[in-house]
């Protein structure tokens, strides 16, 4: 369905590529999609040169703390759009904004669940849009928390959000489509994959219900960033919810996972999830990779640890004389999950915790690369 975003670029998620229907938009015979006569050519304006994508790290609903108390209405439903004010600019003014939604939601009511076994409010959904997001990955370790069931709520509950998805599925059929978004004329495709489980087996016959990848491994992603740019991506994205937990530096498997990425021509660009801590950017030939992008959302028991800091990747792609988009500028913006009493703030780091994300973020050569730590 339809979105525009903050810069009043029309974003258009293709529905049948994510699971859904509608217009009058039909699929060819390779699963890409075709569009009904419409506008002559002389009308249509010619797609733009550069798109900037955000993207952000991992959202986690924790119960019983000062998110869920502060986003507690009277009524007992949730709000959580205040945790994202003071950083909604930041995401909205992106042309294509991109998140991790790293739990299963709930039904309306609940109950709710939090670590280490996650069902969480459907209410997050909905403060995901309105800050405005417009993809999200679904592939975690957390993805089976609420079984299949849930994996399909939160499907439907980011649809229902105007907000496209990757990494789980609803059928089998669906697990071969990509998930491609039109930015007037740029096709941009995403695909997501994780590492494990946390023990879960995939559902007996629905094994195609999360992309999991047994690292370095990346064969499915790459055969389904094939399938994307098969099907019209200009630029392909790939998040990687991988490996080991509160090390800022990336392990020899990721490191590993995301040259192997990269060296494929289907894959422009990565984005890490799962350290829940910040790791580096590193430019990998002319192509980028955020190792690890920290917590965007969450509140863990323990306080004042780097699980506290964050960044937003920001990267302008821009068209070459041979029509291939690669990065031509690459940010990385600090941020801070500022905790208090009854609320919770995703705000702009301040100044001691901007200079240690900074720190992080360099330890693989990303500022000699050209990558700019700008502030939000």
């Amino acid at each position: 369905m339809p979105r525009r975003n903050r810069s009043g670029a029309l974003v258009v998620l293709v529905l049948v590529l994510t699971g859904c229907s509608g217009g009058t938009e039909q699929p060819d015979a390779t699963g890409a999609q075709s569009q009904e006569p419409g506008p002559s050519p002389a009308s249509v304006p010619p797609p733009p040169d550069s798109f900037t994508l955000v993207a952000t790290g991992d959202v986690l609903v924790h119960q019983g703390r000062a998110l869920t108390q502060g986003a507690r209405r009277p009524d007992g439903s949730y709000d959580f759009a205040d945790v994202f004010t003071p950083v909604a600019g930041l995401i909205g003014d992106a042309d294509l904004a991109v998140c991790h939604l790293e739990t299963p939601v709930a039904a309306d009511g609940g109950p709710y669940r939090g670590y280490p076994s996650f069902a969480v409010q459907p209410e997050i959904v909905d403060a995901l849009a309105g800050a405005g997001y417009d993809l999200c990955s679904t592939a975690s370790n957390h993805s089976l928390d609420d079984g299949f069931d849930g994996l399909t709520r939160t499907l439907d509950a980011l649809e229902a959000a105007g907000i496209g998805a990757t990494g789980t599925h609803r059928s089998e059929e669906a697990s071969r489509r990509p998930t491609i978004v039109d930015l007037d004329g740029v096709r941009v495709g995403h695909v997501a994959a994780t590492f494990s489980l946390n023990g879960v087996p995939l559902p007996a016959g629905r094994e195609w219900s999360v992309d999991v990848a047994d690292l370095p491994d990346v064969e499915g992603v790459l055969a389904a960033a094939a399938r994307a740019r098969a099907a019209g991506a200009d630029v392909v994205v790939a998040s990687l919810h991988c490996c080991l937990e509160y090390d800022d530096d990336p392990t020899a498997t990721q490191v590993a996972a995301v040259r192997a990425l990269l060296a494929s021509p289907d894959v422009d660009l990565v984005l890490g999830h799962h350290a829940h801590v910040v790791q580096p950017f590193e430019r990998i030939g002319d192509e980028w990779a955020a190792y690890g992008l920290g917590n965007h959302l969450a509140e863990h028991s323990t306080r004042g640890y780097p699980t506290e800091d964050s960044v937003a990747a920001r990267f302008t792609f821009t068209r070459g004389p041979d029509g291939r988009f690669t990065v031509s500028q690459a940010e990385a913006v600090p941020l801070r999950i500022e905790i208090g009493d009854g609320a919770v703030r995703i705000e702009p780091a301040d100044p001691e915790s901007f200079a240690r994300i900074a720190a992080v973020l360099d330890r693989r050569g990303a500022s000699a690369a050209g990558l700019e730590v700008v502030p939000g």
